[in-house]
């Protein structure tokens, strides 16, 4: 260090850093009242559920390497749809207990891993519908959540 400084090297004072002006040309903003957020909150719930249906032993193979195939079927977006709108709580559960066996044959009589993506929309509301969509999810052992990497 005492070499250094023994070198005679010109030392500057540290950089100031400056703030830049204000265009004093143009117009503040006038304060404001917030709007109401009567309206603006977003829902707790899931509005739509994207789930796998098929084979329960290849439904959470979700890391394991894929056929070339396999990999591109599941980019695909979900070939099934069920749109639960308007719908009472015991209605949405009838019709989803129903769509679950064509879901089922559809997968089975598909390619390996014999599973397949399913939307099923429950829609904002009062969330009656998404914590009944949620439950049956987790009820049924032929049904999971989609990874989130499927999409």
């Amino acid at each position: 260090r005492q070499q250094l400084n023994n070198l005679l090297i010109e030392r500057c004072p540290p950089k100031v850093k400056t703030r830049a002006k204000r265009d004093s040309s143009r117009p503040q903003p006038s304060m404001m009242m917030n709007p109401s957020t009567e309206g603006l909150a977003g829902k707790a719930g899931k509005t739509h559920y994207l789930v796998q249906v098929g084979e329960v032993a290849n439904l959470y193979k979700t890391s394991k390497r894929r056929h070339p195939a396999t990999i591109q079927q599941q980019r695909q977006k979900p070939k099934s749809k069920l749109d639960l709108h308007g719908m009472k709580r015991e209605d949405a559960l009838k019709a989803l207990d129903e769509k679950l066996t064509q879901w089922i044959d559809d997968a089975m009589s598909g390619p390996y891993p014999f599973v397949i993506p399913v939307e099923i929309v429950c829609g904002g509301g009062s969330q009656i519908l998404s914590e009944a969509v949620e439950q049956w999810v987790k009820q049924n052992e032929k049904v999971a959540n989609a990874p989130r990497n499927s999409q």
